[in-house]
């Protein structure tokens, strides 16, 4: 058997695992590990240890616990909820000001936690009932809170990018940056997006009612230090590391420490919240670190196989694909895998194939991992099986059903897309900043 064909065999394998419903570093591990036992004998077993070895090498993953912690204590401690308040009182004049109160609250959980599934559970929780209550269409705010959510892997400290760095070995803090300003296009673009739609029909964004808004100006004020809170801890711990007076380890024990003492100084620490924290960053830390162990050992097996040379040679001397064409087919298959895969496990099937080729492609890996975001996020929210509908299904009352969710979400994939369409076609929207600092 030709090496393409084992190669071809292998992702065969993995996919079949997957809709076996196995677990995702499961699959990948276990295939890798038996085609390297397969094709290499005993002397395969070292493809996995080095893999292991690697990982507890690399010295940013030390960022990932860090910034989960930071993430959990502070929705935990209920600073969200303040966040909320804040909204409420700034923008609750405005029609749709709500909805859009809604997508600022989105932006700084991302700043602060990092994972889109966080974003989604405190919109949920949180901003869901509020606007239900106050009469707003249950179709938009849906739509509104899954679109919110998708900043989460985008926005720094995104935990997706810093997975995406590992895999691809690009520096976590030029991805970081580089999804700064695409984060806060996609931002604009949907508060522009609900401000418009809300002019035209006032009723899906009704303002409150006067006696709601007659908040005095110091209690206005107060509630506005909410939303300094998490840019201060934003920006104790992206400050020093971007003018270098600390490594990203540093900055992101920065994050956490400084989210701790605000809870602590709010009152807000307690017993269960750190206890839920610990475990849930335990978990989560761990997860990732069994996917990307499996995920290295795959790509050793499938580099080793020069699977990618030989891709790379099918689409561009033999079909004679233009480069443009070959990125467009990957971010479509990438639509396609997100119905039934969420982005950790897209990226990790397909970065053993995908990285390399479109660094043979003469692509910028940075800015492609920016579009990986954005498409994963598209497909994540896209029907029948998109990943967010049905975490969105779960959380949301009774009286929104499947078929709300699926149409809530087509205008803000629309708009997600045309977001991705600009980055696409002006790589300089993602790496303007990480080439501004870096290149200082």
């Amino acid at each position: 058997m030709s090496y393409e064909m084992i190669a071809l065999f292998m992702f065969a394998s993995m996919m079949l695992m997957m809709f076996t419903g196995q677990r995702v570093f499961a699959a990948i591990g276990a295939v890798a590990a038996v085609a390297a036992i397969f094709l290499w004998g005993t002397g395969g077993s070292d493809i996995p240890f080095s893999s292991a070895m690697k990982l507890m090498k690399w010295y940013p993953l030390l960022t990932l616990p860090m910034f989960i912690f930071m993430g959990y204590i502070l929705s935990e401690s209920k600073i969200a909820d303040d966040l909320y308040k804040m909204f409420h009182v700034w923008m609750g004049p405005v029609h749709g000001g709500l909805a859009i109160g809604t997508i600022g609250l989105m932006v700084l959980v991302s700043a602060m936690n990092g994972l889109s599934v966080a974003g989604m559970a405190i919109g949920a929780t949180i901003a869901l009932p509020e606007l239900l209550r106050r009469g707003y269409d249950k179709r938009m705010v849906t739509g509104v809170i899954q679109a919110g959510s998708s900043l989460g892997i985008l926005v720094p400290p995104s935990v997706v990018l810093v997975l995406y760095a590992m895999i691809a070995r690009q520096p976590v803090g030029q991805l970081w940056l580089a999804g700064v300003f695409p984060g806060l296009l996609m931002a604009a673009l949907f508060i522009l997006y609900i401000y418009i739609r809300c002019k035209i029909q006032p009723e899906l964004g009704p303002v409150l009612p006067k006696e709601e808004r007659n908040v005095p100006t110091g209690e206005k004020l107060r509630l506005l230090g909410a939303g300094i809170l998490p840019l201060t801890i934003f920006a104790a711990m992206m400050v020093p590391f971007i003018n270098g007076w600390t490594s990203l380890v540093e900055s992101s024990a920065i994050g956490a420490m400084t989210a701790f003492v605000a809870a602590v100084l709010k009152g807000r620490m307690n017993r269960k919240v750190f206890e839920v924290s610990v475990r849930q960053t335990l978990l989560i830390s761990c997860m990732f670190m069994w996917i990307i162990l499996a995920a290295l050992g795959f790509g050793a097996v499938f580099d080793g196989l020069g699977a990618v040379r030989a891709i790379d040679n099918l689409f561009t001397d033999q079909l004679g694909l233009n480069p443009w064409v070959i990125l467009i087919l990957m971010q479509l298959s990438f639509l396609i895998m997100g119905t039934f895969l969420d982005d950790t496990a897209m990226l990790v099937i397909v970065a053993p194939l995908y990285v390399p080729l479109v660094h043979a492609l003469g692509f910028d890996l940075i800015w492609y991992g920016v579009l990986y975001t954005i498409t994963t996020q598209i497909a994540y929210m896209t029907p029948p099986f998109g990943y967010n509908l049905f975490l969105m299904r779960a959380m949301a009352p009774p009286e929104i059903t499947l078929k709300d969710i699926y149409g809530s979400i087509l205008p803000f994939v629309l708009v997600m897309l045309f977001a991705l369409t600009l980055i696409t076609l002006f790589p300089q929207i993602a790496l303007w900043l990480p080439n501004t600092v870096y290149g200082k």
